[in-house]
């Protein structure tokens, strides 16, 4: 329905046009808005009104940017146009092992009951969260540590098993090693095997995580066509340095690696006495080699500090010592950190040992972000997990009844060791026993005893089990059943639930800082939001011109095959490229689950 024009209300004349303009004002109004037709009045009316609305709309979004501007402040522009910051540099990748969003806050959570602090405190790492990560990888939905490892050093997605290699097992080059190759130090600090899949995927390509005497050798510069790429390296991982045949070692053939790095130049610590002499990397020099456990550096919840260093002693140790080998060079250092074990108290669905893991990392964190903002040298740090594992909720319905709405954190804060410790001292005990001469009625009261007192009271702090508890454990053969059913003893106590002794799909929280501005801005345009897990790889490359295809030309030649004959080996991967690594000489086990890591 078209509207009807109103022809009276334009002049017809330019004798009338001028009548207008030149009305006078009669008591104190404009005679014009007198004479002035109805139309003309409602449409100043609307103008005025549209007016209006514009300087409130601009108001508004001047108020909505300038709060942006504050954000901006801490992370950037999210415009999605910022370039690379040039010059030197410090990069510092650090990755939670199976850490999900309920990790983070059952260890928050865990830590205000502990330490009686209020109900807004949070952990260090949560003031730097900008964002979350998808995990899946090449070949499943759900990815395991190598492949959640390898899409971060590569930035390529891989298939589970994968250390360094393409989806058509290719050797495929790194950031920690096209950093080397553009002058910078390198160095990994972790605590659990330094073969393991996490670190080896930043400085190794080989087919199957299984393969570690493969990827030691390559760690130290042998079987590649790079050479050494690696600077320092500090965790545990001693027995795949050690011939086959000698105490502790674990490697398929009788080459010695500490022998060997010690004729390259490597200052070597092998426990903590030697860890300590280099005074938090004040008193040593690159390259540098701790092995500080055969396989795993034990639990903090079990770690004896006069034995093992911490994480965070770890990780300030390695910034010391790279800082000082880069103060004078063009060039900054690359450092990757793990927590390695949060991710073996998910499998092992340990709450008590895994918030403690947490922390740990937590205070490692701190002591990056210290030292980040401590330099003048731009430095990044990106810290993320590469999946989240045991499928945790921190709530747990325990009857039949209608759910409590609570979770008591004090069931945890109450436990001194770890159900892993724990089976090791039920073992331990077991065999000491076999070899007394008692009857099988005595025999029977000590372990009751020693099950009552030592395991659940001392060890997990729990008082109210019953006689069928004692008798389950004592019933159970298996290793990893006694220290599952320990672990269950505390979750139902706590009420906190497990689905799964695996890892999980669960997006994974990103944590980012940079020290200056600029890098903030690259930071925030690159990894603010909900981003796939290859984003966090490529962003290091963005970040540095790191080129890793020109590392990927130089490893044509590189063996990344198993030894085993290749038909086998591919039958075989999937059964034991997540095997436990059981060590008898080291204060941890691994107890026989087959399907982890």
């Amino acid at each position: 329905m078209s509207a009807t024009k109103d022809y009276k209300a334009i002049p017809s004349s330019a004798e009338e046009l001028q009548s207008t303009e030149n009305v006078t004002i009669k008591n104190g109004t404009d005679a014009s808005l007198q004479k002035q037709p109805r139309a003309c009045r409602r449409r100043r009316v609307w103008l005025i009104k549209i007016a209006l609305l514009l300087t409130f709309v601009l108001l508004w979004f001047s108020f909505k940017f300038a709060e942006a501007g504050n954000v901006g402040e801490r992370f950037g522009d999210a415009s999605g146009t910022t370039k690379a910051p040039k010059g030197k540099k410090n990069i510092i990748m650090m990755v939670t092992d199976g850490t999900g969003p309920a990790s983070i806050n059952m260890a928050r959570t865990f830590r205000q009951h502990r330490d009686n602090l209020p109900y807004d405190d949070t952990l260090f790492l949560d003031k730097y969260f900008i964002g979350s990560s998808r995990t899946r990888s090449n070949s499943s939905y759900i990815t395991d540590s190598a492949a959640g490892a390898t899409v971060f050093s590569c930035g390529m997605k891989s298939y589970n098993g994968a250390i360094g290699v393409d989806p058509l097992k290719n050797p495929r080059g790194t950031i920690l090693e096209a950093l080397k190759l553009k002058g910078y130090k390198t160095g990994l600090v972790v605590t659990t095997s330094i073969t393991d899949a996490t670190p080896a995927a930043f400085n190794s390509h080989v087919d199957y995580r299984f393969m570690q005497t493969l990827i030691a050798n390559q760690q130290l510069g042998f079987n590649t066509t790079l050479g050494r790429v690696t600077d320092l390296m500090i965790g545990g991982g001693r027995c795949f340095y050690l011939p086959g045949s000698s105490k502790g070692g674990c490697r398929d053939d009788e080459v010695n690696l500490i022998d060997e790095a010690e004729k390259m130049g490597f200052n070597v610590a092998l426990d903590k006495k030697q860890f300590d002499s280099w005074d938090l990397g004040k008193n040593v020099t690159l390259p540098m080699l701790s092995l500080l456990a055969y396989y795993n550096i034990p639990f903090d919840l079990d770690r004896q500090e006069k034995k093992y260093p911490s994480l965070e002693e770890e990780v300030i140790t390695a910034l010391t010592a790279l800082s000082e080998a880069t103060k004078d060079s063009d060039e900054g250092f690359f450092l990757l950190v793990e927590g390695s074990r949060i991710d073996h108290a998910g499998h092992y669905n340990d709450p008590a040992a895994q918030v403690r893991e947490v922390l740990a990392y937590d205070k490692a964190f701190k002591a990056v972000i210290d030292f980040a903002d401590s330099t003048d040298v731009p430095t990044y740090i990106v810290s993320t997990s590469d999946h989240e594992t045991g499928g945790l909720d921190v709530g747990r319905q325990i009857t039949e009844a209608y759910p409590e709405y609570l979770w008591k954190p004090k069931v945890l804060e109450n436990a001194t060791h770890s159900g892993e410790f724990l089976t090791t001292e039920v073992h331990q005990f077991l065999s000491k026993l076999e070899s007394e001469s008692l009857s099988e009625a005595e025999k029977s009261d000590k372990l009751t005893i020693f099950v009552e007192k030592q395991v659940l009271e001392e060890g997990l702090g729990i008082y109210d089990y019953d006689k069928q508890d004692v008798s389950n454990l004592i019933a159970l053969k298996d290793t990893s059943l006694i220290q599952n059913y320990l672990n269950n003893m505390v979750s139902v106590r706590a009420q906190v639930g497990w689905s799964t002794h695996g890892h999980t799909a669960v997006d994974v929280n990103i944590y980012g800082h940079a020290n200056t501005k600029d890098g903030r801005q690259f930071l925030y345009d690159h990894l603010l939001g909900n981003r796939e897990n290859v984003e966090v790889g490529t962003f290091w490359q963005k970040l540095t011109g790191a080129d890793v295809d020109k590392v990927t030309k130089l490893l044509v030649g590189t063996p990344h095959k198993p030894a085993l004959l290749e038909l086998q080996a591919e039958a075989n991967a999937k059964q034991i490229e997540h095997g436990f690594i059981y060590h008898p000489f080291d204060d941890t086990r691994f107890f026989g689950v087959d399907m982890w890591m």
